[in-house]
């Protein structure tokens, strides 16, 4: 008898689970559907195309700011690491370094300023909050020192297709965004290295009483979150036509905040990328929506605030009502 209240009881929290899932894409739906009554120019294949495209790269970043909050951190350098990532792929280029090179040394900046802040954090001991704001300071200064302040144009035109291009109807960004989705989910919830992160971010003294490499797997969690800003920089500079020190201002807001709105826990231990790219989409719904609407930008940075706040505290409400199940 005590079986079956115990097997029903977890059907009850998968059923409850998939509901909030669920949930998510709903409150995305019902959005769009406010907005197509709202104004008629929503509801069209250019402008679903243009919120999927002006969403691709903060979908990017997200992906990363996933793993590294599932870990219970935070990376607040990757709109910075973005902008460095860009300009150094930026300067190769104009002085003439083929593409495919440009692009995996711009990468290679991210990974790097992404094993310093995993580096950091691991041996030298210092708070995510406050090694990712030192890296935020650097990476960012570091680009000015590149460029000199100036926007680096004169970029081929064959690297516009990364950024600008399309596939029959699809920009290359957004298909590129679902392609890394795909990947990075499978990664968390189909691998060994996956259910590492989950097992650090819910409790990490069990998960090194478990023989886990704990600062290994930190160290490859900011290093992805730094591959991610790369990729989001360079597709950002491909789209522009422009590499540019000041690209991804407050990108990391956005970015923690499509995380949070998709359901990774700020506490750690919870999340899944499929749900940060619907996180992603409703802040570029809303953001679109409010736009063609005429909103107040500075009106539109509260609303996104409140959905932030709403989502954080969804996530209080699942916590208690897991901790009843158990």
């Amino acid at each position: 008898m005590n079986s079956e209240v115990v097997v029903s009881k977890n059907k009850m929290f998968n059923i409850t689970k998939n509901i909030k899932d669920l949930g998510i894409l709903v409150g995305l739906l019902v959005m769009g559907i406010v907005f197509s009554m709202l104004s008629e120019n929503f509801l069209t294949i250019n402008n679903i195309l243009t919120i999927a495209l002006q969403t691709a790269v903060i979908a990017i970043l997200a992906i990363g700011e996933t793993y590294v909050i599932i870990t219970s951190g935070i990376d607040l350098s990757v709109g910075s690491i973005l902008a460095v990532s860009g300009v150094v792929t930026g300067k190769l280029l104009v002085n003439g370094v083929p593409i495919w090179i440009s692009v995996i040394a711009g990468l290679l900046v991210g990974g790097f300023c992404g094993f310093l802040n995993g580096f950091s954090i691991t041996k030298l001991g210092i708070a995510p909050f406050i090694a990712t704001l030192g890296m935020m300071s650097i990476a960012r200064g570091s680009a000015y020192v590149i460029t000199g302040a100036m926007p680096i144009s004169g970029l081929p035109e064959k690297f516009y297709f990364i950024g600008g291009g399309s596939i029959g109807i699809i920009p290359v960004p957004v298909i590129l965004m679902f392609l890394l989705a795909l990947l990075f989910g499978f990664l968390l919830r189909k691998t060994e290295f996956g259910r590492y992160v989950y097992c650090l971010g819910s409790n990490e003294d069990a998960a090194i009483l478990s023989g886990i490499n704990v600062n290994k797997t930190k160290v490859w969690v900011y290093v992805i979150s730094g591959v991610m800003a790369a990729t989001a920089g360079i597709m950002l500079a491909s789209r522009l036509v422009s590499a540019q020190s000041t690209a991804g201002v407050g990108y990391e807001l956005d970015a923690i905040a499509a995380a949070i709105i998709g359901g990774t826990s700020p506490l750690g231990g919870a999340g899944k990328v499929r749900e940060t790219i619907v996180g992603a989409f409703i802040i570029g719904t809303l953001r679109n929506g409010l736009t063609i609407l005429r909103v107040n930008s500075f009106w539109q940075q509260i609303a996104i605030g409140f959905v932030i706040i709403l989502a954080v505290y969804a996530d209080t409400l699942r916590r208690k009502k897991s901790a009843k199940v158990k």
